[in-house]
């Protein structure tokens, strides 16, 4: 009850104080996209730290129902260094980039109509510093995790200062891949930074995450069973790995060398293997610059090219000079991944009472479900309803298991490493959930 009144007051001390502070910039119109909008965008930067020398730039989207009630959620992309607006123009975002031939004009945009901000307003955070339009007034330092995960705690109370109307939205934090290891400690900061005075409360409910980095030593391991389960390698193989390397594939002694033998030889049946979705053509996704029309990743070098567009940066108020190139994902940041685990976080999380979507695609070898599976069940919590298909129009879309502690995990039958793979059956299962329905 006194947490209640706390939050009380300070709503109506923010919503008094702060109602003229400037809150971006609308963006209506965007090269590429004809007409208007359907949706309404703003872009910004919210700066961090004491001399706000870090600027954290984000996508915001208000719900396309009812922006006033329904969640806040800021996403979160994974690396770490992926600029969200991969998320916001191919996996869950109103936007989908045309997958067609580069003639040198700017790339073509259209309306997806299975985006989250159908249900949910979003924010499409660039992080860590360095990532997409983000970046640092001073020269970049080396980031890390628990570095991180503090500037946006930060930039989420700043973000909320400037848009106090959204502070009694149900707030959840979600993202995907590396998002895994942050999210959940992101929850948690926000949790404990409710208690203490004098920022206003973010109005915590839970938090969804997708193909996750949980504790990356031990779900390196469950490549294999992957691959044996989807016949990619045989047997014999198989049955040698586990008598020789005992379940542990990726962090082998050096002097176990039959152990050393036989994954190089599991190495060898699975290179040309596309890791982030095995059913896909093993095309390049790295370098953008030789990438070829016929790759599912050739979207990613009409990214960049979209992105590095002068009309396209002045449309989305980019700082001029902050950024001489926005990659993708930019893979020289300095960075210390220096949380080794995320489940701590998770089970403080149950404890606290918040809602978890816990997704797996299940075609992804990069994290395979099978990792996903072996650590939610390492909580030891009981099972509310049990392994069962979730159907869309009669047909089976994928796998779900709800636990006591709120969590709900669920497979999307036939999807990779991200959402972009499905993003009709991504987007239904998110509404379902969201809504507090069963899958």
């Amino acid at each position: 009850m006194k947490l209640t009144l706390n939050w009380l007051l300070l709503l109506l001390c923010v919503l008094s104080h702060h109602h003229h502070v400037d809150a971006g910039s609308i963006v209506k119109f965007l090269p590429g996209f004809e007409g208007p909008l359907p949706f309404e965008l703003e872009t910004g930067y919210i700066g961090i730290g004491e001399e706000e020398e870090v600027q954290l730039f984000y996508y915001f989207v208000k719900s396309e129902n009812n922006p006033k009630e329904d969640p806040l959620l800021v996403w979160l992309s994974g690396g770490p260094g992926s600029s969200s607006l991969t998320a916001l123009v191919s996996e869950i975002g109103p936007l989908v980039l045309k997958s067609e031939f580069y003639n040198g004009t700017v790339p073509s945009l259209f309306s997806s109509t299975y985006s989250w901000t159908k249900v949910a307003n979003i924010i499409f955070l660039d992080q860590p510093v360095g990532a997409g339009f983000s970046y640092s007034k001073t020269p970049l330092g080396k980031t890390g995790d628990t570095n991180e995960i503090q500037m946006i705690h930060e930039f989420l109370q700043k973000w909320l200062h400037k848009h106090p109307q959204y502070i009694s939205n149900p707030f959840y934090a979600t993202g995907d891949s590396y998002a895994g290891m942050i999210v959940p400690a992101v929850v948690d900061a926000i949790s404990k930074g409710n208690y203490i005075c004098c920022n206003p409360p973010i109005n915590l409910q839970g938090y969804v995450l997708g193909n996750p980095i949980t504790y990356e030593e031990m779900e390196l391991n469950y490549r294999i069973p992957f691959a044996h389960g989807m016949s990619l390698i045989s047997d014999e193989l198989y049955e040698s790995l586990k008598r020789y390397c005992k379940g542990n594939y990726f962090y082998v002694d050096p002097r176990n060398t039959k152990c050393l033998e036989i994954v190089e030889e599991y190495n060898k049946f699975t290179e040309n293997i596309n890791i982030h979705q095995i059913l896909l053509p093993n095309c390049d996704d790295t370098n953008t610059n030789n990438i070829s029309p016929d790759c599912f990743y050739y979207k990613y070098y009409l990214f960049e090219r979209w992105a590095n567009t002068e009309s396209v940066r002045e449309a989305l108020q980019i700082n001029k000079g902050s950024k001489a190139n926005w990659v993708r994902y930019n893979h020289t940041i300095p960075y210390d991944k220096n949380i080794k685990s995320s489940i701590p976080y998770h089970m403080n999380n149950s404890i606290n009472g918040y809602r978890s979507l816990i997704f797996s695609g299940d075609h992804d070898m990069v994290l395979p479900s099978f990792a996903t599976r072996a650590w939610i069940k390492s909580l030891n919590y009981s099972i509310t309803h049990d392994w069962k298909p979730w159907m869309i129009n009669d047909q089976i879309a994928g796998y779900t298991t709800t636990y006591a502690n709120k969590m709900t995990f669920a497979t999307i039958k036939g999807c990779g490493h991200t959402p972009e793979y499905l993003p009709e059956e991504a987007s239904i299962m998110f509404k379902r959930w969201i809504s507090g329905q069963l899958l």
